[in-house]
């Protein structure tokens, strides 16, 4: 072999082996943005290992379900279809797990004979729903103040034999655990936010926030209803609760006068303040019916002023029946539930869902839009019916 030849195949290698080095791609050098180490993985890597990922933190859909019932009034069997057709409990009667919030919005008792098994229905979902991830609402109406104060009138004697006596019904609407459920897990008013970076529910609604894009994402759920002249609106909810609490212990605690009928009519203890006095009167939240009765079109110039001051998108009520359908005015922005579920009246068995989105729109970047949708429907046994769609862009930053 002449003596060059040795040194030729040597650089033949070499350069060989330098162009497979520089144009291969190797797995796990450099891979493509789809392949990259997981943001999780990357305290496993050297800080010179460590791949290229974005800043931004992944956007993914939000999505919330609230299905809220009116007024169930001493209906245990009713109550339980329409829980059951809405989605809240499966067939044996259990929390689905399929809504994140359930609304009650008052007047469990009275006109029927299942007031204890109903109460009890809601404690246990309470329970179910929170392990779950879930939560039950509920809402105080005009005629758990009623028997509280003593006014029997809608007190079937029937209903009293399933308590014991008057005594008994006595003791468990006041230290009982009936009572004791009122006080603890029950409110005169809801504010519900729709998204859980605005807060806990009933969060007090911060006039310093509505330049904000969700400052109103929020629905207002009660009995009665909101006067445009009550005065106690706000801090809403928490002023409306605070009164309406002060008055139920005032109740509960004083010594029972004999119920009405066949006694007199006891009225609110002489030492009710003004405000206790205002929140029980026919201008109050537990019976004011003006959303649900005045002409539309009146109830529609005042409804936004109202939304305004307690930073809510729509105001969902029951108390004021309509025995035919769910009643949507102003848009959706304020919603009757009351359709006479208890077969003291044989309304219609009715639930109202909403349910909302935020869908990132525009890439992952911060500064990117959200679709934000709000589809309200009422549950009938047979079909539903869309009350309302709201879609709209907003520009906001906020993490899950």
């Amino acid at each position: 072999m002449p003596r060059g030849r040795p040194a030729f195949f040597i650089l033949v290698i070499a350069v060989g082996l330098y162009f497979t080095f520089k144009y291969s791609q190797p797995q796990h050098v450099n891979p493509p943005l789809a392949a990259r180490t997981p943001t999780s993985a990357l305290k496993e890597s050297s800080a010179q290992e460590a791949p290229e990922v974005p800043t931004t933190q992944h956007k993914d859909q939000f999505t919330r379900r609230i299905v809220a019932v009116g007024d169930l009034h001493g209906d245990l069997p009713n109550a339980l279809k329409v829980l059951q057709m809405s989605g809240v409990i499966s067939e044996s009667g259990n929390w689905t797990g399929n809504v994140d919030f359930f609304v009650q919005t008052g007047d469990i008792i009275d006109r029927g004979d299942d007031t204890l098994q109903l109460y009890e229905l809601m404690e246990r979902l309470r329970v179910e729903a929170k392990a779950a991830g879930g939560t039950v609402l509920s809402n105080l109406g005009n005629h758990e103040f009623m028997n509280a104060i003593g006014d029997w009138r809608y007190v079937y004697q029937s209903e009293i034999k399933t308590f014991g006596s008057v005594a008994d019904r006595q003791k468990m609407l006041t230290t009982g655990w009936v009572g004791r459920a009122w006080r603890q897990n029950y409110t005169l008013a809801t504010r519900l936010p729709l998204h859980t970076s605005l807060g806990d529910p009933n969060t007090d609604y911060d006039p310093a926030t509505s330049s904000l894009d969700l400052s109103h994402a929020a629905i207002a759920f009660m009995h009665g209803g909101l006067s445009p002249t009550y005065e106690d609106m706000t801090p809403f909810p928490s002023r409306i609760n605070k009164i309406g609490h002060s008055l139920l212990a005032r109740l509960q605690d004083q010594t029972q006068p004999p119920p009405h009928p066949p006694s007199p009519y006891p009225g609110l203890p002489h030492d009710t303040p003004p405000e206790e006095r205002e929140l029980y009167g026919t201008n109050g939240p537990l019976w004011y019916r003006g959303l649900a009765l005045d002409e539309e079109a009146d109830v529609c110039a005042v409804i936004d002023e109202i939304l305004n001051k307690i930073g809510c998108r729509r105001v969902i009520l029951g108390h004021t029946p309509d025995f035919e359908h769910v009643n949507s005015r102003c848009g959706g922005k304020v919603i009757i539930i009351d359709t006479g579920i208890s077969h003291a009246y044989g309304g219609a068995l009715s639930a109202l869902s909403i349910t909302y989105t935020l869908t990132p729109s525009g890439g992952q970047s911060e500064d990117a839009p959200w679709i934000e949708k709000e589809i309200v429907k009422a549950i009938y046994a047979s079909h539903n019916d869309t009350l309302a769609i709201n879609e709209r862009t907003v520009y906001t930053r906020f993490r899950d």
